[in-house]
């Protein structure tokens, strides 16, 4: 296979994520981290708006670290109702899920329609493992990658507290409104959630992650995909098939991918527990070969040509860009794609997200401010046999021999 990496825009202010309105082919809305602003790249002529969409406001919004605007998602019925939501940081360095509308203009947010969801109290005051991922499910609901707050072990064991927001998969459905007098609280407990009527936090879908780096769903099947970046040794790709996973523990701080970590902690179950989830696939850390030290997630790939269902992935600080895929919980062909790939301008590296337009077209969004369209194509056909190839090729070395004698004659 052949990926060719055509560069699209560059110049963006540490874009970190991008995404297109559900059914729009021809634009992609680009997040960038540090100045908090929306701003929409036209794929047509790769220019960008003169405005942006949405420009949080400097005073509700902390871009220290790895802290900053990290998340966006289109309401699956965004054509109708114009509703997005956004994941950043505020002011005080907690998770916040903002919902937004759009103005007349489609080019533009309305400003005015902002509100709060829901906040993530992040007390450890270290500016790393936000998570940042946010997007909506085949079921309608809004899933929200949330990471542990940082710092090394996780030392508030909070990925393994069910009751608490940080180290997790949440889901909440943004349509109803559960708590009317609350006004940081606009969103309603899907009943089906695992720890609804039980022990732990009634946001819960799944829990056990580190700093969940990029999820996604595949749009023909609906499996879910989430990459997890790790601590000293493994980085990890988790997978939950169509309509599974609720409840499930991924494992962190008693495993790092598959590895016990020797953290133990009082009620975490121990590292041979049935209950904890190994990742689909994992890389340990280094300059090699299918090695790295920093997940980057990306998506099942349905758009245009070959390459139908592989799951591409990256590592941002090796570089390595791979696939693989999954069926019946196992994994299939995991293959690094690098020497496959042929960059037409710029640089591909230092990959934050990949992302998807309108078309199914695959994206990489590079931290250092460039954006490639990443086209799988099918190898050149193999001319060896081909009858007719093998008769063109003998007749021009008769030709080049019939050349060489006559200038032999000559001189």
């Amino acid at each position: 296979m052949h990926i060719q990496a055509d560069l699209i825009a560059s110049g963006l202010d540490a874009p970190l994520y991008a995404a297109s309105p559900p059914g729009d082919p021809n634009r992609l809305f680009v997040l960038e981290k540090n100045s908090g602003r929306v701003v929409i790249l036209d794929l047509a002529t790769g220019g960008l708006s003169p405005q942006p969409f949405f420009d949080v406001p400097a005073t509700d919004l902390s871009n220290e670290g790895e802290r900053g605007l990290l998340g966006l998602a289109f309401h699956p019925a965004y054509g109708a109702n114009g509703k997005l939501y956004l994941n950043l940081t505020n002011e005080l360095g907690d998770t916040e899920i903002l919902e937004l509308t759009r103005s007349a203009d489609s080019n533009v947010a309305d400003p005015a329609s902002m509100r709060v969801l829901l906040t993530i109290d992040r007390t450890s005051g270290v500016t790393n493992h936000n998570g940042g991922w946010i997007g909506f499910g085949p079921d309608g609901l809004l899933y929200i990658a949330s990471g542990d707050s940082g710092s090394a072990n996780d030392p508030e064991n909070a990925a393994q507290n069910i009751d608490d927001l940080r180290g997790k998969m949440l889901r909440i459905d943004v349509n109803s409104d559960a708590f009317p007098v609350d006004p940081l609280r606009n969103y309603a407990i899907p009943p089906n959630n695992p720890f609804v009527g039980t022990t732990g936090a009634d946001e819960v879908f799944a829990y056990g992650l580190r700093n969940p780096w990029r999820a996604s769903f595949d749009p023909a099947t609906g499996d879910f995909y989430i990459a997890d970046v790790g601590q000293n040794a493994r980085e990890e790709i988790n997978y939950l098939a169509a309509g599974t996973g609720a409840g499930t523990n991924f494992g962190w701080r008693v495993l790092e991918g598959s590895a016990p970590t020797g953290l133990p902690q009082l009620g975490n179950p121990l590292p041979g527990d049935p209950s904890l989830r190994p990742p689909v696939a994992e890389y340990g850390h280094g300059f090699g070969d299918f090695q790295g030290f920093s997940v980057t997630g990306g998506y099942a790939y349905r758009g245009p040509g070959s390459a139908q269902g592989l799951y591409f992935f990256a590592d941002f600080v090796s570089g390595h860009v791979w696939t693989l895929r999954v069926q019946d919980n196992r994994v299939f062909d995991f293959t690094q794609r690098d020497g496959e790939i042929g960059v037409n301008g710029g640089t591909l590296d230092q990959i934050a997200s990949f992302a998807v337009d309108g078309a199914g077209r695959l994206y990489s969004v590079g931290l250092d401010g460039q954006i490639h369209r990443l086209t799988p194509q099918d190898d050149p056909p193999s001319r060896e046999g081909d009858t007719f190839f093998d008769e063109l090729g003998d007749l021009v070395e008769g030709m080049v021999d019939a050349v060489e004698s006559l200038f032999d004659d000559l001189f």
